[in-house]
């Protein structure tokens, strides 16, 4: 159907429409609206698709070294120990403007030298078939590209990951493979899957080792609009390189299938290299937008009669249903930013599957959610079985529900379903601050000084605004590098307030029972279990002490137990504070501005509660806006003036500190 003739039609289906919206005869209009729809669908839909069960040299290129094995595979790289590159791209260019496709293939990557790894291959899409011999991967960097790479090189972030490339080989988001439990440099066949949604701009990319199932998530995801970057007709391939090492990287299938808003079918069988001017293009490109915009606005209009008879005819019957619901009213609650349906939240996590937690909040476990709808990711919370896991659920969604501030987690929303409590967070990728302090460091991942500033810097923001800024001053009450995450970069967002309180800001500390993670908890907190602000800047202090130093609170050192802030006023008071930090920077920070994080973390976690400073000033500090704080060269001791005994012993906290399993202890 030429677009030329669509206005003509779409006109005609408008007026019926009219007629039968005016006629309120919903049965003729469904049926007109039902019509419009495929007619659409119709005008505007052309099939680019091409299948490749094996090779042959009919309709496909090969560049640089690749070449076609007898078993009808294609090998972008030789074996030679020496640095190859070769490509293999279908002969004939894909116009993409405003289409959605789907590619699927199956590929081997084979590291015959352990020692030294190559580059590892791409599926790419650019409009020339020009290799860059000295850019990794032979991507065509000079006329621009987007890319799909699996990457075996030991670089963003390492040797086993998916990343989505554009124009640079620098990775604007990356993938984890072992997280599906795929090795990239094992030899093995591998299925990929890459879906390009052009409605919702979505690009996803699944890996298998089985070609025929289709993992239920994506290893990939990003929101990305094609148009935007590449000029249309566009190559579609594979490119690899080896940089100096042996690895051999084989294609073995393709298929291809493109929905595009042009009218001419390309056979995938009687093709040939064809170079398109730039100028032909954009005559092309003008026609097809201008087609476009007809039935765009066609499609609107009829779809907007159609909601307007939805809508008349609800106001007909009674008006639209309130769906809104009223749980939890009795508990004060006013309003949440969505409510949930537990259906979803349950799909999402893949039935809260063992292998989607990520992490323990203080009143359940924490699941990676994935919506394939919207394509978009999430941390779900969800409640313990309890009357304490229920309290603390409400605890935590009356105290944040109105907080707002770019060092929280943001709360997406609630869900409260077949007895299920679930809160649903912004997912952070970098996982939580423990992690990246005394994990990720084993796996070539160190947070770098400038990092470590950072979050001491955000989360001193955040804790002003709790403590001062907010209508009802909150304390947190668990502060640890545990309930510390990190966004994409790297900025801190303070999350887990399941322990928190609520105070008036003229009023005096809360009496509870004893609550938090050992090693954190002030010292007049244990004893009297009456939390203040300060009981949260001691926890600050000692996360503070942990992002400089690289340590635990309580750590095993040797047969010894070492205690964080005795080691470090200890370091203090030889003079030699410095010696502190943590070895594994090598020396690479500003060493005033190191030993001014060691004494601002020593001044806040001063076992005298009056000797601490508040957030403000710790921020203010931070900032150069005013001076650091002396600091005894001796720890203060304390003498407390009741009779009862600590909830724990020391040997207590020392034994449950040298189980990592153990070390978050709640104190009733």
């Amino acid at each position: 159907m030429q677009y030329t003739q669509q206005p003509l039609l779409f006109i005609f289906l408008l007026i019926l429409g009219a007629t039968s919206f005016m006629a309120m005869d919903f049965t003729f209009f469904f049926f007109f609206f039902i019509l419009t729809l495929l007619l659409w669908e119709v005008a505007v839909a052309d099939n680019v698709s091409f299948d490749f069960p094996s090779f042959t040299l009919n309709n496909i290129t090969l560049l640089g070294d690749s070449s076609l094995r007898n078993n009808g595979v294609v090998r972008l790289t030789n074996a030679a120990p020496t640095s190859s590159t070769g490509a293999v791209v279908y002969s004939q260019p894909v116009s993409l403007f405003h289409a959605s496709f789907s590619t699927t293939f199956s590929f081997s990557i084979h590291n015959l030298n352990p020692t030294s790894s190559g580059d590892g291959l791409a599926f790419f899409l650019s409009p020339n078939t020009t290799l860059s011999l000295s850019e990794p991967l032979g991507l065509p960097t000079a006329t621009g590209f987007v890319a799909i790479e699996f990457d075996t090189r030991s670089d963003d972030p390492n040797e086993n990951h998916v990343g989505f490339d554009v124009d640079s080989m620098k990775s604007l988001v990356t993938g984890d493979p072992i997280l599906h439990g795929i090795d990239l440099k094992s030899g093995n066949t591998i299925a990929a899957l890459i879906d390009y949604n052009t409605q919702y701009t979505l690009l996803n990319v699944f890996l298998s080792y089985s070609r025929f199932s289709k993992p239920l998530l994506p290893l990939l995801s990003v929101k990305f609009d094609l148009s935007h970057h590449l000029r249309d007709p566009v190559y579609v391939g594979f490119s690899a390189s080896t940089q100096g090492s042996i690895e051999l990287h084989h294609i073995k299938n393709w298929t291809f299938h493109a929905k595009t808003m042009t009218t001419t079918l390309h056979h995938p069988h009687n093709v040939s290299v064809v170079e398109i001017s730039r100028s032909g293009a954009t005559k092309k490109r003008d026609k097809r937008v201008v087609g476009i915009v007809v039935d765009s606005v066609s499609f609107f209009v009829a779809f907007t009669i159609f909601l307007g008879y939805v809508f008349v005819r609800r106001w007909k019957i009674g008006g639209r249903k309130e769906r809104e619901k009223d749980k939890f009213q009795k508990s004060g609650f006013v309003a949440y930013p969505r409510e949930f349906h537990y259906k979803e939240l349950k799909s999402a996590t893949r039935e809260f599957h063992p292998i989607r937690i990520v992490g323990h909040g203080s009143f359940g476990a924490v699941y990676k959610a994935f919506f394939i709808s919207s394509g978009t990711i999430a941390a779900v919370k969800r409640s313990r079985h309890s009357h304490e896991g229920k309290t603390e659920f409400l605890d935590e969604l009356n105290t944040i529900a109105g907080l707002r501030h770019k060092n929280l987690v943001q709360l997406q929303g609630w869900c409260v379903e077949k007895g299920e409590l679930l809160l649903v967070y912004d997912f952070m990728p970098n996982g939580s601050l423990d992690k990246m302090l005394y994990k990720e460091p084993e796996r070539g991942k160190l947070l770098s000084w400038s990092h470590r500033q950072n979050i001491a810097l955000g989360l001193a923001s955040v804790l002003v605004y709790l403590h001062q800024e907010c209508e009802q001053r909150v304390i947190h009450r668990d502060i640890k590098a545990g309930n510390i995450l990190l966004d994409g970069n790297f900025n801190p967002r303070l999350g887990d307030f399941g322990l928190a309180k609520l105070m008036d800001h003229d009023k005096g500390p809360v009496s509870t029972l004893t609550a938090g993670t050992m090693g954190y908890l002030a010292p007049e907190y244990l004893q009297y279990g009456k939390a203040t602000d300060k009981t949260d800047v001691f926890s600050y202090g000692v996360v503070v002490l942990g992002v400089a130093c690289g340590r635990r609170p309580i750590e095993r050192e040797g047969s010894k137990m070492l205690n964080l802030i005795d080691w470090v006023w200890r370091l203090h008071s030889e003079g030699k504070v410095i010696k502190a930090a943590d070895k594994r920077l090598n020396g690479e920070f500003e060493e005033e501005e190191m030993r001014k994080l060691l004494i601002l973390g020593l001044s806040c976690a001063n076992p005298d509660s009056a000797e601490r400073p508040s957030m403000r000033r710790v921020l203010q500090i931070l900032n150069n806006e005013a001076a650091p704080l002396a600091v005894p060269k001796v720890k203060p001791t304390l003498t407390f003036s009741s009779d009862l005994p600590l909830p724990l012993t020391i040997e207590d906290i020392v034994s449950e500190a040298d189980q990592e399993s153990m070390c978050e202890i709640k104190i009733d």
